[in-house]
């Protein structure tokens, strides 16, 4: 009985001795990281100074520059004719030139098609070539030919239908499809607000312009948030916008919380208290309040793994330093488990060895 005395102490102590370093489960230690990781890992505590820098280094955004290419561009847009388009083309004077709509047939029915070589047909100077002109020179040209038949010929061209060009709005809008182009430009903007506006899935830092093969990253947040119009570019025909989903735009909350997952941020961000929030916030029985860490991708210019940022909220007054922690995306939040409940994790691991050697002896001992 002795011999199994001094085992179970043994163990006992053995067990004490060696810390948490057999509890289940994983836990952040500041002061010995593991030699993998060392010079891998950069510790910070969370304090005013360090938030400043933080929130500092995510609002930094490029000076904003006027976009006055923009202006240029809308004020001298004129749109071309392209094949499938429908004109509208009058001669004053001369109903017999002018196709009529009627309470039957709309201007649209009623018009020019352009055809799919690029031209129409028109009376007396018969087949006209079109595509690629604005109606400005259609009208000239037209003018220029009947001139020939009639003594100073008023012709007007106007378009019936636009049908050749189309702008196509994909993604996290609440109704995707395609917008024509028309003699009106349409911006970014514009065109979102005409699929409907974003949905609230939607990652407004990650539109994609696809242009002539060619891919062009956009961010709406700087646009609607800091009026950046370098953002908002005049579209043009056979563009695909895509509003990406926010998806990726995600924190993960690990460890001693009472619902860990990854969680999406919201258009305005989320702050280490939010992100707490939303994960039920410590579970009280076996969360250490001085170990929780933000665990961060570090930039690689750095030449390190990761920057670990740490938050003692034993006090509750250290939250309000949680709420002004910004996050970024991709960040992992992670609350340690206390030195006690890693020791009770410890012993419920080898308690049925402890009863098993216990029962052992006590069977010895009824033997003998």
């Amino acid at each position: 009985m002795r011999t199994f005395k001094q085992i179970t102490i043994s163990l006992c102590a053995a067990a004490f001795l060696s810390g948490c370093a057999f509890a289940p489960g994983s836990f952040i230690e500041t002061d010995e990281a593991s030699p993998e990781l060392t010079g891998q890992l950069k510790f910070y505590a969370i304090t005013p100074a360090v938030i400043a820098e933080n929130n500092l280094a995510r609002s930094e955004q490029p000076a904003l520059v006027a976009n006055t290419s923009f202006e240029g561009q809308r004020a001298n847009y004129d749109y071309r004719v392209g094949r499938g388009d429908v004109l509208n083309i009058t001669v004053w004077d001369h109903p017999e030139l002018t196709i009529p709509a009627g309470s039957m047939r709309s201007a649209k029915e009623a018009g020019n098609w352009v055809h799919n070589d690029g031209t129409i047909f028109y009376p007396y100077i018969g087949r006209v070539t079109v595509e690629g002109l604005k109606v400005t020179e259609i009208r000239d040209l037209i003018a220029e030919r009947l001139a020939r038949y009639i003594e100073k010929p008023q012709v007007d061209v106007t378009i019936a239908g636009f049908m050749s060009q189309r702008i196509y709005v994909t993604g996290e809008v609440n109704t995707p499809g395609v917008l024509p182009v028309t003699n009106v430009p349409t911006s970014l903007i514009e065109a979102i607000n005409a699929s409907g506006g974003l949905t609230p899935e939607s990652n407004w830092e990650n539109v994609t312009l696809l242009r002539n093969g060619q891919e062009q990253k956009l961010d709406l947040r700087r646009l609607y948030q800091l009026g950046d119009t370098e953002q908002n570019i005049l579209l043009q025909g056979n563009d695909v916008v895509h509003i990406a989903r926010s998806d990726d735009n995600k924190v993960f909350v690990l460890g001693e919380v009472r619902q860990p997952k990854s969680y999406v941020m919201g258009r305005s961000g989320m702050t280490l208290a939010e992100a707490l929030a939303e994960a039920g916030g410590l579970f009280e029985q076996t969360a250490d309040a001085s170990g929780v860490f933000v665990i961060r991708q570090a930039s690689a210019e750095s030449g390190r793994l990761a920057d670990v940022y740490q938050l003692n909220a034993k006090n509750a007054t250290a939250l309000i330093l949680a709420e002004q922690f910004e996050l970024q995306q991709r960040d992992i939040i992670y609350v340690t488990a206390a030195p006690v409940a890693r020791w009770n994790r410890v012993i419920s691991q080898i308690l049925p060895s402890i009863t098993g050697l216990y029962s052992l002896g006590r069977f010895q001992t009824d033997v003998k």
